[in-house]
């Protein structure tokens, strides 16, 4: 493709490697209410997921999850990601790339804003985002549905056509299809098959994004 007017990146699992400790805290929180679940049955389950379906899903399951339980699971998961996580290999070097070339990038997530302030902020990565940043929490909507990236592409003046979304879940990778966006499937440790499957073109290193995106 040509080089493309705007980038919008996923954030759990795209920019930070997060789904570990996010789906281990999320994993030992259910299992406590009564759903029991690995780490592994969580990052299968629910990656990409919004927690506003994440409590829907474990409620349908059999969970018994108390009142204002999603402020709890966010605190006791902000508590396990400010004791460290990592950039994904290779994502600095093509965010320095898209500013060389004046491309401009955006982070959409299922996940809050705080969320993101926390897993950006320590791996320095926040500031190359500072008012690029679209949360389902703060927009009241969450993937699959295309309004978060419909925002983004609005507040950029970017046509669908004109823009590409680099996911690593299905739910992203749809909410990009319908919207109309090309959308790229991060899938480091495993086949691919289900980002295809939504029509995303699949990828299995960062690094490769240079050569997908024109750069």
């Amino acid at each position: 493709m040509k080089r493309p007017d705007l980038v919008i990146f996923d954030c759990d699992g795209v920019l930070v490697d997060t789904e570990p400790v996010s789906n281990a805290v999320l994993a030992e929180n259910l299992t406590r209410h009564g759903l029991l679940l690995s780490t592994e049955d969580c990052i299968g389950m629910f990656t990409g997921w919004s927690m506003v379906n994440v409590e829907q899903e474990a409620i349908r399951l059999g969970a018994t999850l108390p009142e204002g339980w999603i402020a709890a699971v966010y605190a006791e998961e902000f508590e396990a990601l400010k004791r460290g996580v990592d950039a994904v290999n290779g994502i600095p070097e093509i965010l320095d790339r898209l500013e060389a070339l004046d491309i401009p990038f955006c982070v959409a997530s299922n996940g809050s804003e705080e969320k993101m302030a926390i897993t950006l902020g320590q791996t320095g990565l926040l500031p190359r985002f500072d008012g690029a940043m679209f949360s389902a929490h703060t927009l009241k909507t969450s993937k699959p549905d295309p309004a978060l990236f419909q925002a983004a592409l609005a507040a950029f003046k970017v046509e669908p056509a004109r823009a590409v979304v680099i996911e690593d879940s299905v739910l992203g990778a749809t909410g990009a299809a319908r919207a109309g966006i090309p959308c790229y499937g991060y899938a480091p440790h495993e086949g691919g098959a289900d980002l295809a499957a939504t029509g995303a073109r699949v990828f299995k290193e960062m690094r490769e994004l240079e050569q997908l995106l024109a750069l």
